[in-house]
């Protein structure tokens, strides 16, 4: 499914329960940080275990937890998710030059 599609549906969703009234921009960051936390939790305790394992669908279903709260955030804030992205990659190509940047996990402040 197109991430356009995805995100209207789950506006769709919140439209229908009338939750729209709860979705102020503080509480949805609370919400996409509490639901990153528990996206940790299909890692924690794996040591030096890099992938979840037999925990990949608790962390399927807490990304995509995190994913919808990131599209109630960008529609409280009247911003286009792709369209921050976008933006927010091409800042960073200029952070990251390929040259300067490939295969080491520098910040930029360090190339």
């Amino acid at each position: 499914m197109p991430f356009e599609q995805a995100a209207k549906k789950a506006l769709a969703f919140r439209d229908q329960r009338d939750w729209s009234q709860f979705h102020n921009p503080k509480d949805l960051a609370i919400s996409i940080s509490i639901e990153a936390a528990e996206l940790l939790e299909a890692f924690q305790w794996s040591g030096t275990q890099l992938d979840p394992g037999e925990k990949k669908d608790q962390a399927v279903e807490e990304l995509a937890d995190v994913s919808i709260y990131c599209i109630y955030l960008a529609d409280a804030l009247g911003v286009d998710l792709p369209d921050i992205i976008n933006v927010k990659i091409d800042a960073n190509e200029k952070k990251y030059p390929v040259e300067k940047s490939r295969g080491t996990s520098k910040k930029y402040t360090e190339l």
